[in-house]
């Protein structure tokens, strides 16, 4: 039996900034994977407006997405993990966030060294985040200054999720973070994996070699040298938490998305667009690996002509092994049929 539609969370209005500043993903009118990494920080100019100017983006879901992650760890703790050998990795994340807020916002953020203690070994700082009425000072590596383990207290203060990849005998680690919004994984199962054995379930990338040659590519990061990617699926209603964890409560939506009218179908079918960067971290050596995501309902994105059309024949030619893993082959037919119907009448 077809369980009936479930219209919660509601798809609020898309604020006008979210439109604007969307990380449309799709470059050509096929997609495959690939390693697809660029410099961080060029800005991508859209139809709509652009993208990409900071490494942490700062936006009118801050205070929202903040709440969420905050209810999410509070339900559920495995989303946050830290391995013993990981503590100087997480203050260096931790430093390293503050610093890309600050570049950011420098209007909301600001990070000051105030003197060195110890002989000079360690260093206290005054960190304010005026979003959130914080203003604190710590000392660098004492976690007695603090109110919260260091990756947990700054992934509460950015809409990134994080994990920290550590990078033994010529393999990298999942060996930290703090993960809230996962597209269909879950962090509390791969924590302490591989890279290469994380992306094991993904198709074709092993026989055509492109998590090796991104493998690869991460270990060869210098200190403090940034990059980005971009990847995407479709999320049905606008909800950030898809991971395993959570799928009784959203895994039902792929088949009652297709029960629904075409009105409501182009309010609940999102895009959602991961822009992920990779730091390499100056004192730790460990590489960060930030995913932030993105989502914008079909009734949006097909008001921007451009988009509309791609994404219509991106969807539609998108091989069946490719699509069954991104959890859209269901209703990726009516996705891409939704879109062409849309076109502006001649």
């Amino acid at each position: 039996m077809t369980p009936p539609p479930t219209l919660s969370p509601a798809a609020p209005t898309t604020a006008p900034d979210l439109v604007a500043g969307f990380p449309f993903p799709f470059p050509n009118p096929t997609y495959r994977y690939t390693t697809n990494v660029e410099p961080a920080r060029g800005v991508v100019t859209t139809p709509a407006g652009q993208w990409g100017a900071a490494v942490v983006d700062v936006d009118s879901a801050y205070g929202e997405e903040l709440a969420e992650r905050a209810a999410i760890l509070e339900r559920d703790p495995s989303r946050h993990a830290v391995l013993p050998h990981m503590d100087v990795a997480c203050w260096d994340a931790m430093l390293c966030l503050m610093r890309e807020l600050a570049l950011a916002r420098p209007d909301a953020f600001t990070l000051e060294v105030l003197d060195d203690l110890e002989g000079g070994s360690r260093a206290a700082y005054r960190w304010r985040n005026d979003l959130l009425g914080i203003d604190h000072t710590f000392v660098l590596g004492d976690a007695s200054t603090l109110p919260d383990e260091p990756l947990r207290w700054i992934t509460a203060q950015v809409q990134e999720d994080v994990v920290l990849l550590d990078e033994r005998d010529g393999v990298l680690w999942g060996d930290a973070g703090v993960v809230t919004f996962a597209a269909d994984w879950s962090f509390g199962f791969d924590v302490g994996m591989s890279f290469l054995e994380i992306h094991g379930p993904v198709p074709r990338i092993h026989s055509e070699g492109v998590i090796t040659r991104a493998h690869e590519f991460i270990k060869r990061l210098q200190p403090n040298e940034t990059y980005r990617r971009t990847n995407w699926t479709l999320t049905v209603h606008r909800r950030l938490d898809v991971s395993t964890e959570t799928y009784p409560a959203w895994g039902p939506d792929r088949p009652m998305v297709l029960t629904v009218d075409d009105e409501t179908f182009g309010r609940l079918v999102h895009l959602r667009t991961e822009v992920q960067h990779l730091v390499r971290l100056p004192e730790s050596g460990a590489v960060m690996f930030l995913i932030r995501s993105y989502l914008l309902p079909f009734d949006e994105l097909a008001r921007v002509e451009e988009w509309r059309e791609r994404a219509a024949a991106v969807i539609a030619e998108l091989p069946e092994d490719m699509a069954d893993y991104k959890g859209i082959a269901t209703y990726r037919d009516r996705a891409a049929a939704w879109l062409r119907a849309q076109a502006p009448t001649p």
